[in-house]
C-alpha cells in the first residue's frame, strides 16, 4: 500500500510534509520547518534568503522562494537534494514522535500527493520525481540503522 501525504494538518501523515511544525537545529541555526529552510536555500547569502527565512508562516515562505525575479545559487540544482536530505533526516532524528510514524510506515513507498510539483511531489500527471517521497524513504532506512544522531554535548564527551 502506497501512502500518500500532502498537508501538515493531516492526521497521522501531516508531520512527513515539509511545512509541519518540527523546527530543529541545523548547522547551528534553529530552523522553523522545512517549508521556510528550502527557500531560503535556493538564494543561500542573499538579503532574499534572509526575507524568505524570516516570513511569518511557511507558505509565505514557498511562495517567496517561487520569486522568478530573484536569481537561484548557481549550484542549486545540484545541491538541491543534498539540503533536501540532511533538514528530513535532521528533522526526523530530532522528534521521537515523528520519527515513530516515519518507521510505523514500514517497507510502504512513500509519496507527496502534490499535483502542482512534479518534482518534490507526484505533480500533476502522477509520474513526478517525487524526490520527497524518495528521501523520506531513504531516511527511514537509514534510522532503522541510527535511530537518533548523537547531540553536539555528546559528541563533545566522546573527544
Amino acid at each position: 500500500m502506497t501512502i500518500y501525504f500532502y498537508g501538515a494538518g493531516e492526521a497521522l501523515y501531516g508531520c512527513l510534509s515539509n511545512f509541519s511544525d518540527h523546527g530543529f537545529d541545523l548547522d547551528g541555526g534553529l530552523v522553523a520547518d522545512l517549508g521556510a529552510l528550502l527557500p531560503a536555500q535556493k538564494f543561500k547569502a542573499t538579503r532574499h534568503a534572509d526575507l524568505v527565512r524570516r516570513a511569518r508562516t511557511p507558505l509565505r515562505a514557498a511562495e517567496l522562494g517561487r520569486d522568478s525575479s530573484k536569481p537561484l545559487r548557481r549550484d542549486w540544482e545540484r545541491v538541491r537534494d543534498d539540503v533536501m536530505r540532511r533538514a528530513v533526516a535532521t528533522k526526523f532524528r530530532t522528534h521521537a514522535d515523528i520519527r515513530d510514524i516515519l518507521l510505523s510506515t514500514g517497507d510502504e513507498e512513500i509519496v507527496e500527493d502534490t499535483t502542482t510539483d512534479h518534482y518534490w511531489g507526484r505533480g500533476r500527471t502522477g509520474n513526478g520525481k517525487n524526490m520527497l517521497g524518495r528521501i523520506l524513504v531513504r531516511t527511514r532506512s537509514q534510522l532503522r540503522v541510527t535511530p537518533t544522531a548523537p547531540t553536539a554535548g555528546e559528541r563533545a564527551q566522546r573527544r
